[in-house]
């Protein structure tokens, strides 16, 4: 069946799934932390690491350890933002709650003390648009000017030392992807792996000359801001697969309970097309755009490998099995009843799945050349990642 006809026959999605997919979106993070009063310069001032970019570096889902059947209460301990009466998801994204999302366990959080300032200016929902300064064109997004002429008054107050980008999902229209692949299972019977390949295929290349773009951008404010080239690093990163293969799917397609009971409504054969062809098309991409551009580049795509939604290796949390780094998914399901917090949370690493993008951003900042790949020890909580040289 053709995408077009999918689209016109919508609006029966069961369980209000329908309406949360649609408001599936890659999240982004909220304004940058106040600026000393007194200011700084390259090589003096407090030291600085910036992140910038999209949702999966913002701290979308910060708010989940694990997931949990249980729609009460803490949910058995996985949801952050439970106060003992409510939930209030401030206590998790603060003043951004409701806008860019930048949790307090976002990647840059979760680094460890690699500088006197960490400073996230992503937010969630953004394109590379987002990123450029607006004398180039680029758009406010929530309220908020561009990030990178944000990152104009954080260079100047700071002596920044990293800048780590995560940037061209939203160009690539990752949140559209997921909708119609869920669809497809819930509702079409078919596969969405060869109309969703032929859209990326038509997207890719502009989205990867704007991510270039976006390097550019930051590099020019950092010039203007008197900083050479050599006086700090950029950091450009890939994105992980939020779903298994199919093989590795805890869940058989061939009942309800991918959907009803694991969140993860995918057929085998999407599962795999997204983890072994979309994920490495678009890291080999950026990876090229890193090395055109002179940055490093930290490839994510086996990062949740064994911690996705429905992986065979990871467990759902409940009253006997308790949330923890070594046992629970690392990335947040997609809730088909919409009854624990937002959709837009969907299919982006959780609290779990953040603290260990921290502890690979502070492992690339020790190591100031060089591509690197992050992967996660089977068996092991977030200390367990570690680094192998980019293929």
């Amino acid at each position: 069946m053709s995408s077009s006809r999918r689209r016109a026959s919508r609006g029966l999605l069961p369980l209000g799934l329908a309406a949360g997919l649609l408001s599936l979106a890659l999240a982004a993070p909220s304004p940058a932390a106040a600026s000393p009063a007194s200011p700084a310069s390259p090589g003096t001032g407090p030291t600085a690491v910036v992140s910038m970019g999209d949702s999966y570096i913002s701290g979308e889902a910060g708010r989940w350890q694990g997931n949990s059947l249980t729609n009460s209460g803490n949910r058995n301990g996985t949801d952050r933002a439970w106060t003992g009466g409510g939930y209030d998801p401030a206590k998790v994204y603060g003043t951004t709650a409701g806008g860019c999302h930048r949790s307090d366990s976002a990647e840059i959080r979760g680094a460890g003390p690699i500088a006197d300032r960490t400073i996230n200016l992503a937010c969630s929902g953004a394109t590379t648009k987002n990123v450029f300064r607006a004398a180039s064109g680029g758009v406010a997004l929530k309220g908020e000017a561009p990030q990178a002429d944000q990152l104009a008054a954080v260079a100047a107050a700071n002596d920044v030392k990293l800048i780590v980008l995560s940037i061209g999902g939203n160009d690539l229209g990752f949140a559209d992807i997921i909708e119609e692949c869920a669809y497809d299972f819930v509702l079409w019977g078919s596969y969405c792996y060869d109309d969703q390949q032929e859209v990326v295929n038509g997207k890719i290349d502009t989205a990867m000359a704007d991510v270039g773009r976006s390097l550019d951008e930051i590099r020019a404010v950092m010039r203007n801001a008197g900083y050479a080239d050599s006086a700090y690093r950029i950091v450009l990163q890939s994105y992980p697969s939020p779903i298994p293969r199919g093989a590795e799917n805890r869940y058989p397609q061939s009942d309800w309970s991918r959907y009803n009971t694991g969140g993860c409504p995918f057929w085998n054969r999407d599962s795999d097309w997204a983890r072994d062809t979309l994920v490495p098309q678009i890291a080999n991409r950026l990876k090229g755009v890193a090395t055109a551009k002179g940055a490093q580049f930290l490839d994510l795509r086996d990062m949740l490998q064994g911690r996705e939604v429905c992986a065979k290796a990871s467990k759902l949390v409940s009253s006997a099995v308790p949330a923890s780094a070594t046992t629970s998914e690392w990335a947040r399901w997609i809730d088909n009843n919409e009854t624990q917090g937002l959709v837009q949370e969907s299919m982006h690493p959780n609290y779990f799945g953040q603290t260990a993008l921290g502890r690979c951003l502070a492992l690339v900042y020790a190591r100031p050349t060089g591509d690197f790949s992050c992967r996660n020890t089977a068996g092991a909580g977030t200390s367990g990642m570690y680094l192998t040289n980019a293929s």
